[in-house]
C-alpha cells in the first residue's frame, strides 16, 4: 500500500475506532487564526477595570491581563469616521467618510465606504476565511453598501448610527420599534429582547456554524451609546456607587491607573474642566438623577463584559480558544456636551434606564470616562481619539503586557492580514485598491518590538485636526465663532499627555514642519476646508448641531461636536 493510502487509511480506523468507544473526536485546528475583533461605543478610556474603572468588568479583565494593553491606541473621534478606518484601515477621507454617514457631495466625504478602500471582510474572505459582523455599521445606510454586499458572509445589527436597546412599539409617539437587518432582510427586535444580548446571541452561532474554516467576526457593540438603558438587576448592582460625585471618582480612576501602570506619574494630566460643577454644589435630586445616570451606564458597560464572557465561554467549549486573536477597542472618547433637564427627559416614557427612556451620559461623568485626558468625542484632543486597546492571544501574546504602542485604526486591518497570511490585492473585482497607509502590529504583539512607522498619525474631522509625530502633537480645534479653524497649538506627550502646556510658540520650527506634514496627507486624502464642505449639504443635517437643540434620536445627534473649550 502506498504511504499516502496506509496514513489514510490508518487514520478512518483510529476514527471508528474511538466512534466505537465513544469518544469525541476534536475538530482539526485551522492553521490560520480565528480573530475577533470587539468594538464599543462611546466609551472612554478609563471605563474598564483594567484601565481603572470601578465598573466590574471581570472578563475583559481578564482579557487585558492575560494578555497586552497598549497605553497609546488612536481612533478617529467619532463613531462612522472610527469605523470607516478600522474596516478599511483606510483615513476615513480616503475612504469616503471624512465628515460622517452622510453625503456632502464630494467623494472623500460622501457618506458610504468606496470599492477602492477594500473591508476586511473582502481581504480576509478572499483568504479562506468565513467572515462575520453583528451589531453597528454606520458606514453606508443605502443596501448596496451593507456589510453582506462588503464581504461579509453574515449580518445581524443595525445600519445606522444609534439604537435603542429595547423594543418599545407600545410607545410609537416616543419612537419608532427598533430596526435591524439580517442578512439583507428588515426585521425589529423582539419584544422584550435586549440588543446587547442579541447582537451577542448572533455572535454565538456564528462562531459555531464556522467548522470548516478560520473565521473572523467583527463584534461591534453598540453599548454604552445613547439612550441609557439597561436590565434592572444590571442597574442595581450600581446603585449608590456614584454617591461619591465625579470629582472624586476621576481621582479614584487616575490612582488606579497609576497602581496599575496604565498612567506615567512623570506626565501632567488635564486640567479640571471648568464646565463641570461641582458635585457638592447640586441639589439632593439633582445628585439622585446623576447617579442614575451613571448607575445605567455602568450597567451597559457591564452587560457588554457578561457578552464577553459569553464568547469565551463558547470558544473554551468548541476548544477554539487557543487559537482566536481578540482585540478590544472602543471607537471614541466619551461624549460631551451638557443638556439641562429639557429635550431627553421629554422624550422619555419611563425612569433612566428603561425601555423607552431617552438619556446619555453627559459631559459631568464624560469627564470621568477620559480620565486623565482633556476633552471629549469629537475633538482631537487626547480624551476624544484615545481608546482602550486590549489584545489576546493565548501562548502568543505575554500575559500582562502593557506597551506605550501609539497604534491607530489604520493598523489593525494590516495586522489582521498579517497574522491570516492574507495578502492585500492591488486590484479587486477590477477596481484599483487604496494602498493600505498603517502598519502591522504583529511584532508589537508577539514580539514587544516598537512601532516603526514612516510618517507621522493624522486626524480631521469637521475642522478638528492633529498630527501626532514622535513625541509631539500638533493640535486645533474647530473655531465655529470665528468660522474658521482654530490656531494651532503643540504639546510634548511624553510629558504632558494632559496637553497643559501650549509649546507653540517656543519651538516654531517644530510646529513649520508638523503643519508642512498635515498640508501634504490633506492633500494626498482629499480633505477639505471645513468652511468650504458646509455649504454642499444645505438640506443635511448641521455639521455641529449643539447638543440640547439636536432632535432627532438616530442621526443628528450622532454628529454632535461639543462647544469648543480652548482654556480648559
Amino acid at each position: 500500500m502506498r504511504p499516502i493510502l496506509f496514513v489514510f487509511a490508518l487514520s478512518l480506523a483510529l476514527s471508528a475506532s474511538a466512534q466505537k468507544k465513544g469518544k469525541t473526536i476534536p475538530a482539526p485546528t485551522p492553521s490560520k487564526p480565528n480573530i475577533i475583533l470587539i468594538m464599543v461605543d462611546d466609551l472612554g478610556y478609563s471605563d474598564f477595570g483594567a484601565y481603572g474603572s470601578e465598573i466590574q468588568t471581570p472578563n475583559i479583565d481578564k482579557l487585558a491581563y492575560g494578555g497586552l494593553r497598549l497605553k497609546e491606541f488612536y481612533n478617529n473621534s467619532i463613531c462612522a469616521p472610527t469605523r470607516a478606518s478600522l474596516i478599511t484601515g483606510q483615513y476615513p477621507h480616503k475612504a469616503g467618510l471624512g465628515y460622517f454617514n452622510v453625503n456632502l457631495g464630494l467623494p472623500a466625504y460622501q457618506g458610504w465606504l468606496n470599492p477602492e478602500s477594500l473591508t476586511f471582510g473582502e481581504v480576509l474572505q478572499q483568504g479562506g476565511y468565513n467572515t462575520y459582523l453583528t451589531g453597528k455599521w454606520h458606514v453606508g445606510n443605502d443596501s448596496l453598501y451593507w456589510p453582506n454586499q462588503r464581504g461579509f458572509n453574515k449580518f445581524y445589527g443595525f445600519i445606522g448610527g444609534a439604537s435603542n436597546y429595547y423594543d418599545i412599539s407600545p410607545y410609537p409617539e416616543k419612537a419608532p420599534p427598533v430596526e435591524l437587518v439580517e442578512n439583507n432582510q428588515r426585521i425589529n427586535l423582539a419584544p422584550g429582547k435586549y440588543l446587547t444580548d442579541e447582537i451577542t446571541n448572533h455572535a454565538l452561532s456564528y462562531i459555531n456554524e464556522s467548522k470548516d474554516k478560520p473565521f473572523f467576526l467583527y463584534l461591534a457593540f453598540n453599548a454604552p451609546h445613547w439612550p441609557l438603558q439597561a436590565p434592572a438587576e444590571d442597574i442595581a448592582k450600581y446603585k449608590g456607587k456614584y454617591k461619591i460625585g465625579w470629582d472624586s471618582l476621576r481621582a479614584q480612576r487616575y490612582r488606579r491607573q497609576l497602581a496599575l501602570g496604565i498612567a506615567d506619574p512623570r506626565q501632567k494630566v488635564a486640567e479640571r474642566d471648568p464646565e463641570v460643577v461641582a458635585w457638592e454644589s447640586l441639589t439632593y435630586d439633582e445628585k439622585e438623577l446623576w447617579q442614575r445616570k451613571m448607575e445605567v451606564y455602568a450597567a451597559m458597560v457591564d452587560h457588554v463584559d457578561q457578552s464577553v464572557g459569553r464568547v469565551l465561554e463558547e470558544l473554551k467549549k468548541l476548544k477554539k480558544d487557543d487559537n482566536t486573536l481578540i482585540v478590544l477597542i472602543s471607537d471614541n472618547g466619551a461624549q460631551g456636551g451638557l443638556n439641562p433637564l429639557g429635550r431627553r427627559r421629554q422624550r422619555s416614557s419611563g425612569p433612566i434606564g428603561s425601555a423607552g427612556s431617552y438619556d446619555y451620559q453627559e459631559q459631568n461623568w464624560a469627564y470621568v470616562s477620559n480620565t486623565p485626558f482633556r476633552n471629549y468625542k469629537a475633538t482631537s484632543h487626547e480624551g476624544g481619539i484615545s481608546s482602550p486597546f486590549i489584545a489576546w492571544f493565548p501562548k502568543k501574546i505575554k500575559a500582562g503586557t502593557i506597551a506605550k504602542g501609539t497604534g491607530h485604526l489604520i493598523d489593525l486591518a494590516p495586522t489582521f492580514y498579517d497574522l491570516a497570511g492574507v495578502n492585500y490585492p492591488n486590484t479587486y473585482r477590477g477596481v484599483q485598491t487604496n494602498a493600505l497607509p498603517g502598519v502591522s502590529l504583529k511584532n508589537l504583539l508577539f514580539e514587544g518590538s516598537d512601532i516603526v512607522r514612516s510618517e507621522p498619525i493624522f486626524w480631521e474631522r469637521a475642522g478638528n485636526r492633529a498630527v501626532r509625530k514622535g513625541k509631539w502633537k500638533l493640535v486645533s480645534l474647530y473655531n465655529q465663532t470665528a468660522a474658521r479653524n482654530g490656531e494651532w497649538q503643540l504639546y510634548d506627550i511624553e510629558t504632558d499627555r494632559g496637553e497643559t502646556t501650549d509649546l507653540a510658540k517656543t519651538n516654531p520650527e517644530v510646529v513649520r514642519a508638523l503643519i508642512a506634514d498635515y498640508e501634504a496627507w490633506a492633500k494626498r486624502n482629499d480633505v477639505e476646508e471645513y468652511t468650504k464642505i458646509r455649504p454642499l449639504n444645505p438640506a443635511g443635517p448641521a455639521p455641529n448641531p449643539s447638543p440640547n437643540t439636536n432632535n432627532n434620536p438616530g442621526t443628528r445627534a450622532e454628529v454632535t461636536t461639543p462647544r469648543p473649550r480652548p482654556n480648559n
